[in-house]
């Protein structure tokens, strides 16, 4: 199945959009829920995001078998939404170009490039990595900066000489220094995107450097208020900006940072919340406790209805 996007028509359609990451169902039994899943993902495509990221880290990659990513991946393209459908590949290089393909073969329209698994790596060693993922696609590929996956402004100008296809820096560290040299040396080549945990945190300090594409974890419980936020980015309105900062994000955040995985654990307790519920996280990631699952709650309904 061909994608709908060729890499620099991908870029261009998530230029100066709110990226949502679905949640991947799983039943009480612990297996994949295909029917909630395209639910969520029939849902969410209609609300307002300009792409769908399927089986990426808030969709437990690190935890679902090949088979489950195949599931997943399928599932979405057979939703069939108006925007583009990005999947995730990771892991070992040989991995990561397989789950590339089959991905590709589904129809996904895009990749986003997780770190490689577990082992620290060298700068040469990352070129040749994403440029061996690169060279085996024709979708367009992003790569996720973070953790042992740290992309120095050369090496990424290397591999944008290499790589036609290589359409996006999603950055999940924080280096100002580094980015503003990308953003300096790359201009506009390459699409640069908000990716830290809670990215709406940092919305306003991307912003300030030319950056207005973000990941947004909280669209999968409270849409409404989301894309209402990132309008409040993209209109510089500073006050709004500041009350919901205030009023969710700051006290949201200090629930996720209090253990590790929190990231993804928090957001499969508010879709609970919401009646949405996609089941709960595997290990080795946590629950939240009863007492966090009510402080979420009690955030969540002071922000009014999402639908």
């Amino acid at each position: 199945m061909a994608a709908s996007y060729a890499p620099t028509e991908l870029r261009d359609a998530i230029a100066s959009g709110l990226l949502s990451f679905p949640l991947t169902d799983f039943d009480e039994n612990d297996r994949f829920n295909e029917g909630a899943f395209q639910s969520r993902v029939e849902w969410m495509s209609k609300l307002g995001t300009a792409a769908i990221f399927p089986a990426g880290g808030a969709g437990e990659f690190f935890s679902l078998t090949a088979a489950e990513y195949s599931a997943v991946i399928r599932a979405a393209v057979e939703v069939k939404p108006s925007i583009p459908v990005i999947a995730a590949t990771g892991y070992g290089t040989r991995m990561a170009v397989e789950f590339a393909a089959e991905a590709e073969k589904l129809g996904a329209d895009g990749l986003l490039l997780l770190p490689p698994y577990l082992t620290e790596s060298s700068q040469e060693g990352l070129y040749e990595h994403i440029r061996a993922i690169c060279s085996q696609t024709r979708l367009g590929v992003i790569i996720y900066n973070r953790a042992n996956c740290r992309i120095k402004v050369e090496t990424l100008a290397r591999l944008v000489d290499s790589c036609p296809n290589l359409i996006g820096f999603k950055d999940g560290v924080g280096d100002i220094e580094e980015i503003l040299k990308i953003r300096s040396m790359l201009g506009s080549r390459l699409l640069c995107v908000n990716g830290m945990p809670t990215a709406e945190v940092y919305a306003q300090a991307y912003m300030g450097m030319g950056i207005s594409t973000y990941t947004s974890a909280i669209y999968n419980f409270v849409p409404k208020s989301a894309m209402m936020f990132h309008r409040a980015i993209l209109a510089a309105d500073h006050v709004a900006v500041a009350q919901f900062t205030r009023d969710f994000l700051a006290p949201y955040s200090r629930i996720r940072a209090r253990q590790p995985g929190y990231a993804v654990s928090i957001v499969k307790a508010g879709v609970d919340i919401v009646g949405r519920s996609a089941g709960k996280v595997r290990a080795p990631l946590s629950n939240l406790s009863s007492r966090e699952y009510e402080e979420l709650s009690d955030l969540i309904s002071q922000l009014g209805p999402q639908e």
